[in-house]
């Protein structure tokens, strides 16, 4: 049978566009990435020693911001940085907005059900909570039935509510949940324990508040964050990431950015040259 002119024309186009679609859907991100030679990495900007604004020259800098150029570059690409917030950040990966997340988000059972990530972490951190020098607050026991500030979506909300039966109340991010702290709104504000090591210890403005416990809380890897079913960039990130363990240069940027790693990058060095990692 011969299909008229019109109806065989109809069904290749459909065809076309068939085949058009099925090959964009197979076409991975790393792929997509290397086609356009850059790469879109999602970063947070809320201070050292992760990332901030050089106040001179206005441009991003920071242990975050060297890692994701350095990944950019072993990529064979240029890195185009994206700012991020907590509110925000899993939204722009999954809306395609970025395509990689290096934005100080640990890993979590219930981040990894929806997102993939990078096997290999590139640090460690907990939270550490900022409270008035005056305050009785010298365990993490007597944040009960207090309010604590922490940021919108911070993996520290859980433990802080279900261990300490703290009353916890979000904000958008560090910055706003530190002025809540001073405004009196709440007993302590926790976060990231090396971005509020710098603010306490590095500004005179916040002389008349401390970090009173030692112990940090819900200590877990930082990682890399990609989209669910990113195999190769995973598998591409992941050997840059171990190469990075291996030659030392994750340990020297964290120095360099005056990061406390508390022996963690310098574990992961050791195991990386004896071939365990």
């Amino acid at each position: 049978m011969t299909l008229p002119r019109k109806s065989a024309c109809r069904l290749f186009l459909l065809l076309g566009l068939a085949l058009a679609t099925q090959g964009a859907a197979a076409q991975s991100t790393l792929d997509r990435i290397q086609a356009k030679g850059s790469v879109a990495i999602g970063v947070m900007l809320s201070g050292p020693p992760y990332g901030t604004i050089d106040p001179n020259d206005r441009q991003p800098f920071g242990y975050n911001i060297d890692l994701a150029r350095e990944l950019a570059r072993r990529l064979g690409t240029t890195a185009s940085l994206v700012e991020v917030t907590p509110p925000n950040r899993v939204q722009f990966l999954q809306q395609g907005k970025v395509d990689v997340l290096i934005a100080n988000m640990q890993w979590s059972a219930e981040r990894a059900e929806i997102l993939d990530f990078v096997p290999t972490a590139y640090d460690e951190t907990g939270g550490a909570p900022v409270t008035r020098r005056d305050s009785p607050i010298r365990r993490w026991e007597d944040l009960r039935g207090q309010t604590v500030c922490v940021s919108q979506g911070s993996s520290y909300a859980k433990p802080l509510t279900e261990l300490y039966g703290a009353q916890v109340a979000g904000y958008p991010g560090m910055a706003e949940s530190l002025l809540a702290l001073k405004g009196g709104n709440c007993v302590a504000a926790v976060h990231d324990g090396a971005l509020v090591r710098h603010v306490v210890t590095d500004n005179p403005e916040w002389a008349d508040y401390t970090i009173p416990i030692g112990t940090q809380i819900a200590a877990s890897p930082s990682v890399i964050w990609l989209r669910k079913g990113d195999a190769a960039l995973r598998q591409a990130l992941d050997a840059i990431v171990r190469n990075l363990h291996r030659s030392g240069w994750l340990v020297e940027h964290a120095r360099q950015s005056h990061l406390a790693t508390d022996g963690f990058l310098d574990r992961l060095h050791d195991q990386a040259l004896a071939g365990q990692l």
